[in-house]
């Protein structure tokens, strides 16, 4: 008994994963689709490997301890989401970086970036006022 509800528990949780993955990946925003590809750790080295220059399934599962079909699935995520084109060469579909789908998401940390700043400089400047305040009120003679 104790087997089948693991098995249950594990099934239910893959189920659940897959889920996930299709509504995530099937979405049509491109910030949605570049970060769920660059979650997993596989797929940034993959991608850290095409920085090198293309490669095929081949080469990129040579240099892994994964699968070709494995390997496929993970370029098909990549895809998916504008990070690398494939292209045919003969019997052979090298995989090569496309810079222009980590715009969207340059786009957006410039723009969290910009706005945490600035919310940390307001933060800083009300601080060093209250601070000031504080200085004053102790020390009204100062």
């Amino acid at each position: 008994m104790r087997f089948r509800g693991h098995r249950t528990v594990k099934a239910a949780l893959t189920f659940t994963i897959s889920l996930y993955n299709l509504w995530v990946m099937a979405t049509n925003d491109p910030l949605s689709r570049a970060f769920a590809a660059l979650a997993d750790p596989t797929r940034r080295a993959i991608l850290e490997r095409l920085a090198a220059g293309e490669a095929g399934v081949v080469e990129l599962a040579a240099a892994s301890t994964l699968t070709q079909p494995a390997i496929t699935k993970h370029l098909k995520v990549l895809e998916r989401a504008g990070l690398i084109g494939r292209a045919r060469d003969g019997q052979r579909r090298p995989a090569r970086l496309q810079l222009e789908g980590l715009l969207p998401v340059d786009d957006w940390l410039r723009r969290a970036h910009a706005e945490w700043s600035d919310r940390l400089d307001r933060l800083e400047a009300h601080l060093a006022a209250q601070t000031e305040l504080a200085i004053t009120e102790e020390n009204p003679d100062a």
